[in-house]
């Protein structure tokens, strides 16, 4: 999960090829970025830009990729063609990679227990100024916590697929015909129900041109078990952003009303 572009990498844009350079310290991006690359190259042709090279240094790493084409989907009004576009590279994803590949990739950053240990030291803080919308939005949120189960981890009942770890709709890349994927710095095992949170609940999705979400779902089949998993999972993730917005003290990134908007989210995805 990636607030946005805030800084992690450098990018320099070739005609035909994408160098990323990492600064020391990256907390493991570049070789989540690579691993990614290789294998979703292998298995899942066409999905994600070739891996040309990479140089995984602790000084500061670089990874060199081929450059796709395609217009990145934040700020579009997606059609019906976009949706099933993207909800298509989705299942491709997730399914791509072999049982015996995926056991051996560590679980993505952010991904549940990560989430609710955060939760607990955000709720511990001190956010700047915000209205009594959204302080009963943040009051609310560790409260369903609490009861959700969540904090018990894990999701032994769903399968593990391979997570891009990014729901920002500018890593999605239309070319007319179909949507490839870009961005794999958080990406890692994980199970569907939590990416599709991820790309639901991001604001990306909704700050613009809202995602219409309940089409955008329609095109995956899921079990009980995974309806109310991605009903929790939603939670959970508006309730992260939630805290990302509001302690983003510099907030020029989103128009004036975001926090607010997002509090509205998290009320009524609790119900």
């Amino acid at each position: 999960m990636s607030r946005t572009a805030w800084g992690t990498h450098a990018v320099e844009l070739g005609d035909d090829q994408v160098t990323k350079r990492f600064p020391e310290a990256d907390g493991g991006r570049a070789e989540r970025e690579w691993r990614a690359l290789t294998i979703l190259h292998e298995h899942a042709l066409g999905l994600v830009p070739q891996p040309l090279k990479a140089q995984l240094d602790v000084h500061g790493s670089t990874v060199v990729m081929s450059r796709l084409p395609g217009t990145p989907l934040r700020g579009l009004l997606l059609t019906g063609e976009q949706l099933a576009a993207l909800a298509a590279a989705m299942r491709k994803v997730h399914t791509a990679v072999p049982t015996d590949v995926l056991r051996h990739v560590p679980i993505r950053p952010n991904q549940q227990a990560g989430l609710v240990t955060h939760i607990h030291r955000w709720a511990t803080e001190k956010p700047v100024q915000v209205d009594d919308q959204v302080r009963r939005a943040m009051a609310a949120g560790p409260a369903w916590l609490e009861r959700s189960g969540l904090e018990a981890g894990g999701a032994a009942d769903v399968p593990p697929v391979f997570g891009p770890g990014d729901g920002n709709l500018a890593n999605y890349l239309w070319d007319g015909y179909q949507v490839r994927i870009v961005d794999f710095e958080d990406s890692g095992r994980s199970d569907r129900t939590f990416e599709l949170a991820e790309i639901t609940e991001h604001v990306g999705s909704w700050v613009e041109h809202p995602l219409d979400v309940t089409a955008f779902l329609g095109n995956f089949e899921l079990t009980p078990v995974e309806s109310v998993r991605l009903r929790e999972c939603r939670r959970l993730l508006a309730l992260v952003w939630l805290y990302f917005l509001t302690f983003d003290v510099d907030n020029r990134r989103n128009p004036p009303g975001t926090v607010e908007h997002q509090a509205d989210r998290l009320m009524a995805l609790l119900g």
